[in-house]
């Protein structure tokens, strides 16, 4: 009787249980840690819910229903809840990522998130070799992939610039002819009229320019430079 409840695949010991949610616990706060030291929006806690709910969800998934397997009209499925863990994440990491209005951010935070869940369910099916394995390729894709891309690959930094001033044909000429200069891309430009802010003083134009400024280009520069261009009244950045 025994060595038929060892064998039993629908069968998992309490100790089992409890080792597994502790093995997701800890290798979902890995990947948590290194998103809570870069300040982002899924950090620790979130990171190790997310695993830690997707290691029970698979546990209840595969051993939950192991009392109506030998019923004659019952069908057990164990990666249905699987499944759902799945794409139900997608809302989750859906929630992470934010349009500025010059650039989308938190895909990374969410993609971790997905791999955070699979890296649950795999915890809960069993799966420690490839769970674990997964982990620390998602802590070197994070850490060190982050720092080959920002000194390699990101050459190029999304701004928005923000210039108010007098005349709307110098002005832009003005602008356009520095930003070239420099070897900056203009992506969008809109133009507000707006009045000017002391007596006496003509219409003025809001002009939001966004750029992609090189990373060689230092902006703190860029801006004096603005500022000092005939008609420009301030110039700001975000």
């Amino acid at each position: 009787m025994v060595l038929n409840t060892v064998h039993n695949p629908w069968y998992i010991s309490e100790m089992h249980i409890l080792l597994r949610l502790l093995l997701a616990l800890l290798l979902g706060g890995l990947v948590g840690f290194e998103r809570e030291q870069s300040n982002h929006a899924a950090g620790l806690r979130t990171n190790i819910l997310v695993c830690l709910g997707s290691c029970l969800l698979m546990l209840l998934s595969m051993y939950g229903f192991s009392a109506f397997v030998d019923e004659p009209n019952v069908r057990v499925d164990p990666a249905r809840l699987a499944a759902a863990v799945i794409t139900g994440i997608g809302f989750l990491g859906a929630g992470t990522i934010l349009f500025t209005g010059k650039s989308i951010t938190g895909l990374t935070t969410a993609a971790s998130l997905w791999v955070v869940s699979a890296i649950g369910l795999a915890v809960g099916a069993g799966f420690y070799f490839a769970s674990a394995t997964a982990t620390i390729m998602v802590l070197v894709t994070l850490w060190a992939f982050n720092k080959l891309e920002k000194r390699y690959i990101s050459t190029k930094r999304a701004h928005l610039l923000k210039i108010k001033a007098d005349d709307l044909s110098q002005a832009l000429l003005d602008i356009n002819g520095l930003l070239t200069e420099h070897k900056i891309v203009i992506r969008k430009i809109l133009l507000e009229e707006c009045e000017g802010e002391g007596e006496g003083e003509g219409d003025q134009i809001m002009l939001q320019v966004y750029i992609t400024l090189p990373k060689s280009e230092a902006l703190l520069m860029l801006l004096d430079k603005i500022k000092h261009l005939e008609g420009v009244r301030w110039v700001s950045s975000e």
